[in-house]
């Protein structure tokens, strides 16, 4: 029989996301279910009715008939009190759950039988990264953190100099590199404005750096052992790192206008990395995202779902709900999420769901099955991710050290010239023993055009010619050495393959040195 997944309207206050969309509704027919959805509930993240009967959707009036029809049950927010008792033995429920925070909803999903799937609880392998909901929604929360932040902003993020005058580039600090993180930096710089970036795991820096912005160093030998961890998440920092690291920021906070805060630690209360008296630091009309309200924040003057201006200027905004103001993007990815679950819930893609407790990634994120709490999951079999390493900074050579070095390489690069050369000399001898004069003396100009072509083109330095330059005309070069000798031949045809190929270099040659001017035209000033 073919089993039915639905998703209900959300009944959290604002929640504008809806967990299936006409696409994904699509994607999972054809792996056998059948869909239902509750009228309006797209309406929010703009995905009208009509757009899912199009899709093959059905749509029912309420949430009760979506709970009555539905095998699987498809949320974003963790379900009400209400909610929960319209599950029934047998169905399953998949949204986001926070199991450390609801525990009480838990036993009461645990005796109505069903099976309670928590995306927030998805490990974090690699096999499993195309159900991380976690990171899509924090993807989300970071773009959107630097969007808000603009909003707020009385300033262009880029420098610009017009006739009215100059305006300086806006001073970004992102505090924390994780998904929300690389997507504020991301945003940021591609903004235009100059970008700065401090995470505790020192082995981001050159991803950091490779998006533009400056990553923020300690003087701390601790920094690498504290940071590190596995699973996806920063390790806590020791106290002594945490001093160093206010330190920093206390020295930063006078120079930034936006700063945006992402550290987070699941199930814990977020780490005060803004202080206030930081904000006291800061310029008039600077502007301060705090990613982490929902648990506290990361600057205890944050207001959770409010936007307040301190006195001295400096505005703060806690909103919790990034993901929900941008519900169209945030939806189509959460489904996507949702029907890769379902895709590994459903391995003969037959409609039949087979909750495997033998998988990594089912088995973690069940948080609730057969009459059973199932939180918290053991330890995937697949190791998470492992931090890199940083990597160590060369030795610095002594004089004596760069000599014996440089008299190395000499001798190996003499050694095996030497050797090429005896090994071509024996070649050209074994063949002298066995072709005829006629033939020696055309191979022997062959051998010499060729060591002559590869002297003088590998000797130029790789600055003064394209690679159109670099290989191309030297065998064009070769080529046309070799037809030139070929085109006074008694034999016809030879004469006129030396003429089609005198041509044909010729015309390489030609283009090459015409592109060439032309890429280097690109660099010069008019």
């Amino acid at each position: 029989m073919t089993l039915v997944i639905g998703s209900p309207t959300e009944v959290f206050p604002g929640e504008n996301r809806v967990a299936m969309t006409p696409a994904s509704a699509v994607a999972l027919a054809k792996i056998g279910y059948s869909c239902v959805v509750e009228a309006g509930a797209g309406l929010a993240a703009g995905f009208p009715d009509a757009a899912y009967a199009e899709a093959g959707v059905t749509v029912l009036e309420d949430a009760a008939a979506v709970y009555a029809a539905a095998d699987v049950i498809a949320k974003v927010r963790p379900p009400s009190e209400t909610e929960v008792g319209l599950l029934r033995d047998g169905q399953t429920l998949i949204s986001f759950i926070y199991p450390a925070a609801n525990g009480d909803l838990m036993e009461q999903a645990k005796d109505s039988g069903a099976t309670v799937i928590a995306m927030d609880m998805v490990p974090r392998i690699s096999r499993a990264q195309k159900m991380d909901a976690l990171s899509s929604m924090a993807n989300i929360a970071g773009y959107r953190a630097v969007i808000e932040a603009g909003a707020n902003f009385g300033r262009f993020f880029t420098g610009q100099v017009t006739a009215a005058g100059k305006v300086p580039p806006a001073k970004v600090l992102v505090v924390g590199a994780g998904v929300a993180g690389l997507a504020a930096i991301g945003t940021s710089t591609s903004l235009g404005a100059i970008t700065y970036a401090f995470d505790v795991r020192p082995e981001v820096a050159e991803q950091i750096e490779s998006m533009g912005a400056e990553f923020i160093y300690l003087e701390f030998d601790e920094a690498a052992a504290d940071g590190a961890a596995t699973g996806g998440y920063a390790a806590p920092s020791s106290p002594e790192f945490r001093e160093a690291q206010l330190a920093k920021f206390r020295e930063l906070a006078p120079e930034m206008d936006i700063v945006i805060t992402t550290a987070l630690i699941p199930n814990r209360e977020a780490p005060e990395l803004w202080t206030p008296d930081m904000v006291a630091m800061m310029k008039p009309g600077s502007v301060i995202i705090d990613l982490a309200a929902e648990r506290g924040g990361n600057c205890k003057l944050t207001v959770p779902d409010e936007k307040i201006v301190t006195d001295n200027g400096v505005t703060i905004v806690g909103y919790t709900d990034f993901p929900s103001r941008m519900a169209t993007q945030a939806s189509t990815l959460y489904a996507t999420n949702i029907r890769h679950m379902m895709t590994d819930l459903t391995p003969a893609k037959d409609g039949v769901l087979v909750q495997n407790m033998e998988d990594d990634v089912i088995r973690g994120a069940t948080v609730v099955h057969g009459r059973d709490i199932t939180w918290p999951p053991p330890p995937p079999k697949v190791a998470a991710i492992a931090a890199q390493k940083p990597k160590e900074k060369p030795k610095a050579l002594t004089v004596e050290e760069k000599k014996a070095a440089e008299l190395a390489a000499f001798k190996a690069a003499t050694k095996s010239q030497v050797t090429l050369l005896i090994a071509g000399a024996a070649l050209i001898g074994l063949v002298g023993l066995a072709a005829p004069a006629s033939f020696m003396s055309h191979f022997i100009v062959f051998v010499l055009a060729c060591f002559v072509g590869f002297s003088v083109i590998w000797n130029v330095s790789h600055s003064l010619h394209t690679p159109l330059m670099a290989v191309t005309n030297a065998i064009s070069g070769i080529v046309v050495l070799g037809a030139l000798l070929q085109v006074g031949s008694d034999n016809w045809l030879v004469v006129f393959l030396a003429a089609v190929s005198i041509l044909i270099a010729s015309i390489n040659i030609v283009g090459g040195f015409l592109v060439t001017r032309r890429m280097l035209a690109m660099f010069q000033k008019s």
